[in-house]
């Protein structure tokens, strides 16, 4: 059973800190913070930097709380968790750092590291309803079920009736088999946000534990009414029809058939619903067809996880984006003062065109005319990268950002070839990118950095 708890609020543990002493000069921590409010976290983040740039001889742990919060949201959790350091190390009693960095290494699968973080929390401010609801999670994670629901019920003490802390307290009496006491949390967590999916599904879920099909296939058919692209709840209805015998559906009504169909068709590697319509089909007489699923959904099984590949992460639009970005930036030069940016500008065009190797050989020239052109080392990186020479690649993007060390684009292409090459440090570099202003960087920190 899969159940996803959603993202704890940190806006219960944002800061409200009087900015009445400020300057009439533009307050970046200000307006971050209301960024922050609204959810704009790129802007707020870029907000932030700038405050704590500002502000470099006198350190504002607020500034950093709040830009690690901005890259939580981000789903930047290494980069959340070193603001988060540099906030409790300017400010050692800050529990609600202690909390946030806490949830990022929970993120991260830190559990441990989470919990220690949750129980420093709880001793600087043992009425934080909140330190509790994210130490039950991180020992639900760790099978500690027991653990757990103490303090989920503690949690519920300092904040009654909150729904997510009801909906995970379930989860932890599903594992135990407390299946009635499960479905009776559920229940409460529903009543107060009725079209949360992933409490559907858990009840469903327990439903299912106790043989009552028609109970959660309610609860699917619900959750697939607001979200109908979720491949594996397609599946749980079908198995919840195949158990009541619905195979194929009549009268305009979906049999078990049609929902391992529609898993399929969102998922075409879901091997259960694989499985499930391999099934059907035998108990439809069609032996045949069923056999193909079958072998289809052992093929998928034995097939392990693809390697990302650094095509995967970056393709040809966004190449041409950041060359697009790096010419609107350069001035034009007189010719004689300006012969390297002649050869770099031909080596772009050779490299959109599909040409590296050629578009190397232009960057070398513009290189041994401009040792400190950046923009040259970046491109000729970009382009050895695209010619599988990823360590080279790699060395011409730390020349760039040695000379430039705010050149956002070059540390996003140094993380994604690292992360190509499994060097995990890449989502440094990531982080590192948005934190410049790379908004770009976060797509890929969400995918392959959690």
């Amino acid at each position: 059973m899969k159940f996803k708890v959603g993202i704890i609020a940190f806006a219960i543990l944002a800061c409200h800190f009087s900015l009445s002493a400020q300057t009439a000069e533009v307050n970046h921590l200000e307006i971050g913070l209301n960024q922050n409010k609204t959810g704009n976290y790129a802007d707020a983040l870029r907000n932030f930097s700038l405050e704590i740039e500002k502000t470099a001889a006198n350190p504002n742990p607020i500034a950093f709380y709040n830009r690690g919060f901005a890259k939580y949201n981000l789903k930047d959790f290494q980069g959340a968790i070193l603001d988060f350091n540099k906030a409790l190390e300017l400010k050692p009693n800050y529990f609600e750092a202690f909390i946030a960095r806490g949830q990022s290494y929970s993120k991260q699968d830190n559990h441990p590291l989470a919990i220690q973080d949750y129980n420093e929390a709880i001793r600087l401010n043992p009425l934080e309803g909140t330190a509790y609801l994210s130490r039950g999670i991180s020992k639900n994670k760790l099978e500690n079920y027991r653990g757990a629901i103490t303090d989920f019920n503690k949690s519920l003490e300092l904040l009654p009736d909150y729904a997510p802390t009801l909906a995970v307290r379930a989860d932890s009496k599903s594992k135990l088999g407390d299946y009635a006491g499960s479905i009776e949390d559920y229940n409460k967590a529903i009543e107060i946000t009725p079209k949360r999916t992933n409490y559907l599904s858990g009840r469903a879920f327990a439903k299912m534990k106790i043989a009552d099909f028609k109970g959660a296939l309610a609860d699917f058919t619900e959750v697939l009414k607001l979200s109908p692209e979720k491949s594996e709840e397609w599946y749980y209805s079908g198995l919840c029809k195949a158990q009541l015998e619905n195979y194929r559906g009549e009268n305009g009504e979906k049999g078990a058939l049609e929902d391992f169909n529609k898993a399929l068709e969102l998922d075409p590697e879901n091997i259960e619903a694989m499985y499930g319509r391999g099934f059907v089909k035998a108990k439809l007489g069609d032996q045949r067809a069923a056999m193909e699923d079958f072998t289809k959904a052992i093929e998928f099984g034995n097939n392990e996880n693809a390697k990302i590949l650094y095509t995967a992460k970056l393709g040809k639009i966004q190449l041409d984006e950041i060359r697009n970005g790096l010419v609107d930036r350069t001035k034009m030069s007189d010719m004689s003062a300006g012969r390297a940016e002649v050869f770099f500008h031909r080596g772009l065009a050779k490299a959109k065109t599909g040409d590296p190797k050629s578009a190397i050989d232009d960057y070398n020239r513009a290189i041994s005319f401009q040792p400190t052109y950046a923009d040259a080392y970046f491109q000729r990186g970009i382009a050895k990268s695209s010619l599988g020479d990823q360590r080279n690649a790699i060395q011409d993007c730390n020349n760039a950002i040695e000379l430039n060390s705010k050149f956002a684009e070059a540390y996003f292409i140094r993380g994604i070839i690292k992360l190509a090459l499994n060097d995990t440090t890449g989502c440094l570099d990531l982080s590192k990118a948005g934190e410049l202003g790379y908004a770009a960087a976060y797509n890929v920190i969400r995918d392959y950095c959690n």
